[in-house]
């Protein structure tokens, strides 16, 4: 994919797939428009970078589709000084858009490969200041650099987590794909209020699921 052909892709992204599926924030549509999601993939999927699917990064682990993180991060509502959490982020994408958005990105994974690779592209393009720290388990999240304004899950859950919850500042929103059946889920909002943390349905998103959240049997 040329640079042309790829400016092209993500201009197409922004009008075909973001904008008529309520993605209105232009500091959203700017950071998505500027990062290269390609550089993101292993050579030989970068040329469906801009596909309206998820895209395998390693073994069954996923990119979300651009419409479905879009929405997340537009209902996520992330402010100039926001701190962020960015979990399960792959090769770093999410990272350096969120890093657009947000004061300070955390990110986490636990795929050794993908952390170092998160390292290097997350740096490259444009985004020095987040983190990114390598963990045994996704759904016990960073506590070390909480609370966050805002937590994003980069794929579908069966639920969330307390310990996860629990990193939430008061007044803090996570975004989650809860998983409803195979290739089907609810896009759900969870605000914390003092000591209540509240649920509400957004859309209907197709997203995989993330390793280490499936709901304990019993």
């Amino acid at each position: 994919m040329t640079d042309s052909d790829a400016s092209a892709a993500r201009d197409n992204m922004i009008a075909r797939q973001l904008r008529p599926n309520q993605v209105r924030d232009a500091r959203i549509l700017d950071a998505m428009g500027e990062i290269p999601r390609e550089a993101f993939l292993p050579e030989g999927k970068r040329g469906i970078a801009y596909v309206d699917n998820a895209i395998e990064v390693a073994r069954d682990r996923f990119l979300l589709s651009p419409m479905v993180f879009g929405r997340l991060v537009e209902a996520a509502g992330i402010r100039p000084d926001d701190r962020v959490l960015d979990v399960g982020c792959l090769t770093g994408y999410s990272t350096a858009v969120l890093a657009r958005l947000a004061a300070a990105v955390v990110a986490i994974d636990r795929e050794p490969e993908l952390v170092d690779q998160a390292h290097t592209l997350v740096s490259r393009h444009g985004a020095a200041d987040a983190q990114v720290f390598l963990v045994d388990d996704l759904a016990a999240g960073y506590a070390a650099a909480a609370p966050y304004d805002v937590i994003l899950c980069e794929g579908a859950v069966d639920c969330v987590p307390d310990a996860l919850r629990a990193q939430l500042r008061d007044g803090g929103r996570l975004l989650a794909v809860i998983d409803r059946s195979p290739g089907t889920g609810q896009a759900t909002l969870f605000e914390r209020s003092g000591d209540i943390v509240s649920s509400r349905a957004l859309f209907e998103a197709g997203a995989p699921r993330l390793p280490g959240f499936a709901r304990a049997q019993g």
